[in-house]
C-alpha cells in the first residue's frame, strides 16, 4: 500500500473498559498523510488509552487501528517500525546513559553501527542533550527525560510520530526546538499527532484536531472546521462543558 494509503493512522471502532468503566467508547479517528493532527480532552477523556491502543501498547477490547494501511495488532512486525512513539506514563531504561537509549532504541530497530553513531550524535546536539550524553537518565530532569524519549522515538526514521504530552515539563527554549523538529519532521512527508492540554500550543502548531471526551469524538477535523468563527479554547468548552462561572465563596474572598 506505501504512499497510496490515504491516513497514516486510521483507529476503527477502539474500546476500553475497566471493570464497570468504560475508557474509550467505540472511538474512530482518521488521520491524514502528512498532516500535523492535534488530539485535545478534559483530564479522563480517553486520549492516552486511545494513543496506547492505537500504537500497539495496550490491547483494546474491540475494534482495530491501522498504520498506514496496515493492522498494529495482526501484523505488529510490520507496522511498529512506521511509529516512533512517546507514550505518557510508560518508563525507560534509565539505567542507561541518555546516549546509550537512543543507541539501544536504533539497535531494536536494526539500524547499524555506523548509522546509528550519526544519528545518535545528531539527536543530542538538536535536543541540546550533548552535555547529559553521559550521564544516567535517571538522574535526568523531568524536561531532559522528556527530549531523550524524542530522541529513541526518532532514531529510526518513522513516517508516523505519536507524541503523548510531549511539551510537559519542558522548559519554553525546548518546547520551541522540539516545535522547530516536528515542524521539519512535517514538512519533510511525515506526520505528526500530539495530545496536549495546550489549547494554544494546539492551535498554532496543527492543521487538523480532533476533541475527545468521555472516550468519544466529539468533532475532528481541519483546524478552521473544527474552531470555527472563534478560537480552539472556546470551541472546547463549548463542546466539553464544565467551567464554572462567579467569585466563588465568600470565605475564600476575605481578606
Amino acid at each position: 500500500m506505501g504512499d497510496a494509503v490515504e491516513y497514516a493512522l486510521e483507529i476503527r471502532g477502539l474500546t476500553k473498559r475497566y471493570g464497570g468503566a468504560t475508557a474509550v467508547d467505540d472511538l474512530s479517528l482518521a488521520v491524514p498523510h502528512g498532516s500535523f493532527y492535534g488530539l485535545v480532552g478534559p483530564n479522563g477523556a480517553g486520549k492516552t488509552t486511545t494513543l496506547s491502543m492505537a500504537t500497539g501498547l495496550l490491547r483494546p477490547d474491540a475494534g482495530n487501528a491501522l498504520i498506514h494501511g496496515i493492522d498494529v495488532w495482526q501484523r505488529p512486525r510490520e507496522a511498529k517500525p512506521l511509529i516512533g512513539n512517546l507514550a505518557d506514563g510508560v518508563d525507560l531504561y534509565d539505567h542507561l546513559t541518555g546516549e546509550q537509549l537512543i543507541t539501544f532504541s536504533g539497535q531494536l530497530f536494526g539500524l547499524d553501527r555506523a548509522t546509528l553513531r550519526s544519528r545518535t550524535a545528531d539527536l543530542l546536539q538538536l535536543l541540546d542533550l550533548e552535555n547529559a550524553a553521559g550521564r544516567l537518565v535517571a538522574d535526568y530532569s523531568a524536561g531532559m527525560t522528556k527530549k531523550i524519549a524524542l530522541a529513541a522515538a526518532l532514531v529510526h526514521s518513522p513516517r508516523l510520530l505519536v507524541l503523548d504530552e510531549p511539551f510537559e515539563s519542558v522548559d519554553p527554549v525546548s518546547a520551541a526546538n522540539i516545535r522547530d523538529i516536528l515542524d521539519e519532521f512535517a514538512r519533510a512527508g511525515g506526520t505528526v499527532v500530539v495530545s496536549s492540554h495546550s489549547m494554544e500550543l494546539v492551535e498554532r502548531m496543527c492543521d487538523h484536531v480532533a476533541i475527545i471526551a468521555a472516550g468519544r469524538v466529539l468533532v475532528s477535523g481541519t483546524m478552521d472546521h473544527v474552531r470555527g468563527p472563534g478560537d480552539l479554547e472556546t470551541r472546547f468548552l463549548e463542546l466539553v462543558g464544565g467551567r464554572r462561572h462567579g467569585e466563588g465563596p465568600a470565605w475564600l474572598l476575605s481578606s
